[in-house]
């Protein structure tokens, strides 16, 4: 048995296993991503396995050109859905996804404790700030990273005045004397400011005892300070251990300047699983699911992060920093760029090297390619040299990683401490 404190573990519900050609496999059900039963399905699955919660990210625009190979963006509204998964779960966290760049405060604050109250206080908030879809919520430039980031923190300072703006306690159902609840307990917030009008109060009651975890998923600059002073879990790219831990441990230096305790922010990496019975299997899988899709896109994903055109380079040239454009160029992920960038102030590596690394081949995620069994001795690894407090998992490839997951990788982190195995009546507040 571990000392290490036990890992906190969601599972994506954006259907990783039928991206790339894992769709085409026969048993994908791909006709069913847009039904209610497809994610009742998994979801009653996964809180069986124990999983702490379920995370559902979003984005609010659609590549039609994405659609010739794969289901790309498409995909239900996030807190909808989980709002129909809250009746048929019972104790699994409901985790949805909601921009702060383009939705107007104040339905937010409701959509998100509306969540709380129909999920019995499971809800919670993962915070974006958005990279694309902007067109189609107005004419208006799109902010830079520092500026959605700052509208961002106002944003957040809105919603949790709304929420306190209407608390539990002044509801009494005092039927005797014929009163509802104390008027003087709910308080408009009068917020003023460049960003938001918002009058206020909130026409819906905060859940009682149990407040909305947040998360986020930026690991810029700018989104790792804001996750240290507003968040309780950060999903972050972080394609190996050595950036896992520095994010960890820059997380937590900023936690502690904002006057936060380091461990109320746990930071929760994806993990991207392509599980099989046997390494060799799982290789044939993952192999099979990214066969076709080209290297076009891998130049593209170098070209937009670091301004650098390799699609003529012989592959065994090495790249380094000296051959990059200037850092504070516009791109369009930072995150990404700055992964990109670490790797090459590192290893100097190859054309044909950086092609088939995670940040450029894939989304950045952690990656683990191989049996349930090996995955849990990774798992351990980064646990225990601190890189981790949980993860998010990212199943890869077909179906069958997501059945090995919650069958076999998840019993035998339980088996060595790593995982609770008795999640009973914990709110998703408690499992963060």
């Amino acid at each position: 048995m571990t000392t290490t404190p036990p890992l906190c573990v969601g599972l994506s519900l954006a259907v990783t296993w039928l991206t790339g050609n894992g769709w085409r496999r026969p048993d994908s059900r791909v006709e069913d991503i847009f039904s209610s039963d497809f994610y009742i399905d998994i979801a009653r699955r996964a809180e069986a396995a124990g999983v702490d919660f379920l995370f559902r990210p979003d984005s609010l625009f659609l590549d039609p050109g994405a659609l010739s190979k794969s289901p790309g963006f498409s995909s239900l509204d996030p807190t909808l859905l989980l709002a129909t998964l809250a009746r048929e779960t019972q104790r699994i966290g409901l985790v949805t996804t909601a921009s702060t760049s383009f939705y107007p405060p104040y339905i937010i604050a409701r959509q998100l404790q509306s969540l709380h109250w129909l999920s019995n206080g499971r809800a919670g908030w993962n915070i974006v700030t958005s990279m694309d879809g902007s067109g189609n919520f107005g004419s208006e430039p799109f902010p830079s990273s520092a500026q959605r980031y700052a509208q961002a923190a106002e944003f957040i300072d809105v919603v949790q005045a709304l929420w306190s703006s209407y608390p539990a306690e002044a509801l009494v159902y005092d039927r005797g004397n014929g009163l509802y609840g104390h008027a003087d307990r709910v308080r408009p917030i009068r917020h003023r400011s460049a960003h938001f009008t918002v009058e206020g109060p909130l026409n819906l009651p905060a859940f009682p005892g149990r407040r909305i975890p947040l998360f986020q998923a930026g690991a810029s600059h700018e989104g790792r300070d804001f996750a240290a002073r507003v968040a309780d879990g950060v999903f972050a790219a972080t394609p190996d251990m050595t950036a896992a831990i520095e994010l960890r441990q820059d997380i937590r230096k900023r936690a502690a300047r904002h006057g936060r305790d380091p461990d109320a922010v746990r930071v929760l990496p994806g993990l991207s699983l392509y599980l099989a019975d046997s390494e060799a299997e799982a290789r044939d899988m993952f192999a099979e699911t990214h066969r076709g899709l080209g290297e076009a896109r891998r130049y593209r994903v170098i070209a937009d992060n670091l301004g650098l055109d390799v699609s003529s380079m012989p592959e065994g040239e090495k790249i380094t920093l000296e051959m990059l454009p200037d850092e504070d160029r516009n791109v369009r992920s930072r995150t990404h760029a700055a992964l990109l960038r670490r790797l090459i102030a590192r290893d100097a590596p190859t054309v044909g090297d950086l092609l088939s690394r995670p940040e450029v081949a894939g989304s950045a995620h952690w990656l683990f390619v191989g049996r349930p069994a090996d995955a849990v001795r990774e798992i351990e690894r980064w646990a225990h040299v601190g890189a981790i407090d949980g993860f998010i998992a990212l199943p890869g490839g077909s179906d069958r990683s997501v059945a090995l997951l919650l069958g076999e990788l998840l019993p035998n982190l339980q088996l060595s401490g790593l995982f609770r195995s008795n999640l009973s009546g914990l709110s998703t507040e408690q499992r963060v």
